[in-house]
């Protein structure tokens, strides 16, 4: 059985009398009801994040993947991790990734989030997460876009190579946060993916004149922001010419790029550590060299003046992902569905409390 209550998390103790701790469950609508229209705020508690990522206050430990023998492309990942700050919570993202979902009509990514309480531990709500995790990328990217813009000369001209629910949300947090273009430039395998983020771009009411481009290199060339949003697990774009011209690239997705375009670039990553490792690109550079000098820094560097994108080159954001990011916009969510008092309880979902019966 649910109801409504507006709470929050309850303290386990084995006393009499004391409340027994809650535990609430967030859909995805309301997630999204959350979140929607938000994008400023979001981008702020993204960087404020960040921040205390950087100052080492939290806990973030390696993604743990499982792999499938029977189903190569598909993996669920957990990203455990623990946030201080004025957020104070713990807790884990459980998220699939199943590619011949699309074929389907589903999706590729689903998840779950659950937060545990900072005193007991005790989860206190489980939230549909692939909302969080799409809008946690992208307010990452558009934060990233504009540290990394800021010594340069602003994008104009803005390219999405991959046209999935991930570069939609992208979009929208770069016009949620002022951004404004004179061309989008789109590139997809699919043409259905394409006719629907132009769909989107006709409904959001979009800046700039829509180009879909058939070349890969057209797109590239074209555009000043180049977001990659792919699903590709191996590097298919080879040539450091196409990047001649300098621009800012939101390698979110990690594996497109070949080891030569990030040795003429200039790199900087969410976090070092998480970011090496997976065979990304960067890992992938790393074991070509048996270095890490080709990395400039983190985003959090370029936010304390610690290090600067240059002029002359490509610059390249590549974020593995963080967990604390996650964290910090779940509990963002929880606390306004819970100040709306339209938390959903779970009665009973704890039970027998006491030691000894």
């Amino acid at each position: 059985m649910t109801h409504l209550l507006s709470t929050t998390p309850q303290p386990a103790t084995p006393e009499p009398g004391q409340p027994a701790p809650t535990f609430a469950v967030i859909s995805g609508r309301q997630v999204q009801q959350a979140l929607t229209g938000r994008e400023r705020d979001l981008v702020a508690l993204v960087e404020a994040t960040y921040r205390l990522h950087g100052a080492g206050d939290s806990v973030n430990p390696p993604s743990y993947f499982l792999r499938f023998p029977d189903r190569p492309s598909a993996r669920i990942i957990a990203l455990p991790a623990s946030i201080g700050g004025s957020t104070q919570v713990d807790g884990v993202k459980w998220i699939s990734s199943f590619p011949d979902n699309v074929r389907a009509g589903l999706p590729r990514a689903s998840a779950v989030l659950v937060l545990n309480d900072h005193d007991t531990g005790y989860p206190f709500a489980c939230l549909e997460s692939s909302v969080i995790s799409a809008t946690r990328t992208a307010a990452s990217a558009a934060l990233a876009a504009d540290w990394l813009s800021r010594t340069r000369t602003r994008p104009r001209r803005v390219g999405f190579f991959g046209t999935g629910l991930i570069a939609r949300y992208i979009h929208t947090f770069l016009a949620g946060t002022g951004w404004t273009f004179d061309a989008i430039g789109v590139h997809d395998v699919s043409a259905d993916s394409t006719a629907g983020f132009r769909g989107y771009l006709r409904q959001a009411g979009a800046t700039g004149q829509v180009t879909v481009h058939d070349s890969a290199e057209d797109l590239v060339r074209s555009s000043d922001l180049v977001v990659f949003a792919t699903v590709a697990g191996r590097p298919h774009v080879t040539a450091p010419g196409w990047f001649e011209h300098n621009p800012v690239v939101l390698h979110v997705s990690l594996r497109d790029l070949a080891p030569e375009i990030l040795l003429g670039a200039a790199n900087f990553v969410d976090d070092v550590e998480h970011c090496l490792k997976a065979d990304t690109s960067p890992h992938l550079v790393e074991q070509r060299t048996g270095n890490r000098d080709f990395l400039n820094g983190t985003l959090y560097d370029v936010m304390l003046g610690r290090a600067a994108p240059p002029h002359d080159q490509p610059v390249i954001f590549s974020p593995f992902g963080l967990g604390v990011l996650d964290l910090a916009v779940g509990k963002y969510v929880y606390d306004r569905v819970a100040g709306a008092g339209e938390l959903r309880l779970i009665d009973d979902f704890f039970h027998d409390l006491r030691r000894y019966g």
